[in-house]
């Protein structure tokens, strides 16, 4: 495995993870039928990106898995400590 490309993967693991969040967050607030047509679109791009990501190379894919499972509480952290220090 190639280190960079491990790297590179997890950065793109990251990415996908924040964007999908921040999707459904938005679809949260929205109407039933484009919550329902969003939800659709939404696990059809993620089916189709595991998909590549597991065609593609050993390296490529233990990046991926490690950029999507680091970045929730990492992300839920940086949140947390931003809330506590924004506070005057």
């Amino acid at each position: 495995m190639d280190t960079l490309t491990v790297l590179a993967s997890a950065a793109f693991g990251s990415t996908l993870c924040l964007t999908t969040l921040s999707t459904l967050r938005w679809l949260d607030r929205a109407t039933s039928p484009t919550r329902i047509i969003g939800l659709v679109v939404t696990a059809l791009v993620l089916c189709a990106t595991v998909a590549v990501i597991a065609d593609a190379s050993r390296g490529v894919v233990v990046g991926f898995i490690a950029g999507g499972l680091i970045t929730p509480p990492v992300h839920r952290w940086i949140v947390h400590r931003r809330g506590n220090t924004a506070r005057p």
